[in-house]
Order: C-alpha cells, then sequence, then structure tokens
C-alpha cells in the first residue's frame, strides 16, 4: 500500500487519494527502484536496482531501444526525452515519480473520457478507469498514442465524480445516503442495497 502521506504532498492534485492508490495498485510498482524492460511483447530480465545509480543505468542502457517503465507508477521512461544520456535520477525517486506519473495518468483519463463523450455519470466512471490503466500499459487508446498526445484538458472525470458526490448528502437524504457519497470511486456500483429482506419468508 502507498504511503498516504506521499500521495498527500506529491501526487498530482486533480486526482483524489483514493484513485492515486488504485492506479498504482492496478498499473505500478512497490518498489521505487522497480525497472521493467519489453521489446514488442517480451519481457526483457534486468537485473534488479539496489541503489538510484542502477536503476538509472539500466533506463539509459535500454530508453530508446525497448519500452522501459520506472518506479512506483511504472512511468514511461524517455517519454519527451531524446537522449537517453538526458534522464534524470528523479524518475526513480518516490515523490518525483509519482508526481510525473500521478500528472501523466490524469491526462490519459481526459483523453479517455473525452473518447467517451466526457459523462458525467459516476457509475460511468469504473469502466474510464480501467480502460485508462489499459491505456497506461500499452502507451495506446484507439490508436492514439496517449503519453505522446496532446492534453485535451478540461475537467477531469475525478471532478466530475466528486461533483456528485459533493451533492449527495443533503438534508433530504438519510445517514446511510450520506454514506454512500464517501464510497471510494473504485467501488462505484458495489455499495450495499439498502433494503430490508428480514421479512422475506415470512419471518415473524
Amino acid at each position: 500500500m502507498i504511503d498516504a502521506a506521499l500521495i498527500k504532498e506529491c501526487a498530482d492534485p486533480s486526482l483524489k487519494p483514493t484513485i492515486v492508490e488504485q492506479f498504482v495498485m492496478a498499473a505500478g510498482s512497490d518498489d521505487p527502484l522497480a525497472v521493467t524492460v519489453k521489446s514488442g511483447s517480451r519481457l526483457i530480465l534486468v537485473p534488479k536496482a539496489a541503489s538510484v545509480d542502477e536503476a538509472l543505468a539500466i533506463v539509459r542502457q535500454y530508453a530508446g531501444q525497448a519500452v522501459v517503465r520506472v518506479g512506483l507508477t511504472q512511468f514511461p521512461a524517455g517519454v519527451g526525452v531524446k537522449e537517453p544520456a538526458h534522464l534524470q535520477p528523479d524518475l526513480v525517486d518516490s515523490c518525483q515519480n509519482l508526481r510525473k506519473g500521478t500528472a501523466m495518468f490524469a491526462k490519459v483519463l481526459r483523453i479517455v473520457a473525452k473518447w467517451y463523450g466526457n459523462p458525467t455519470s459516476k457509475d460511468v466512471f469504473p469502466q474510464i478507469f480501467e480502460d485508462a490503466v489499459y491505456a497506461w500499459k500499452t502507451g495506446e487508446f484507439e490508436g492514439v498514442s496517449v503519453f505522446q498526445a496532446e492534453d485535451t484538458g478540461g475537467a477531469s472525470p475525478i471532478d466530475q465524480v466528486n461533483t456528485v458526490d459533493e451533492h449527495a448528502g443533503g438534508p433530504e437524504h438519510s445517514d446511510a445516503d450520506a454514506d454512500l457519497s464517501q464510497t471510494p470511486d473504485g467501488d462505484l456500483g458495489t455499495a450495499g442495497i439498502r433494503i430490508d429482506l428480514s421479512r422475506i419468508g415470512g419471518a415473524k
């Protein structure tokens, strides 16, 4: 589990902490020095880095020749960098990696949400999130290279979910309804159904 203080200090503020946690669990690593190298669909085995210098050396060795992912968010090393020598140690710094990775993932979420027509229903969000994680892992969504693509900007799908949640606990709602508004985004659709079933079956 990623440290809550690290999320608060370093993660992109447009992403709710629960989304950051789910993103790192689904697409990242618990090792800030983790380096994954793929050539096509083939995983290239690389030595486990024991230091920042070792991790950076591996990244620089393969960048430009294969797909290299690094750190907590498995950030795509080499995005926006023309020479492997220009790759910086902040790639394997926990805070900087989380900052870069969550900012990039927020952009990917916006790209996916725009393809869906920027729906405002929070029920659609889990599908958008799932597609965004897949796009993060593959680097593409519907033929678009998501890391190089221009940021569509505008409201994040996370903001739309927040907007729905913030208005969920008005005075006309019960306490149970207010609790439902606090359901983490990834758990949407899994909240318990509030119906009294105790009288079914002729219970006296």
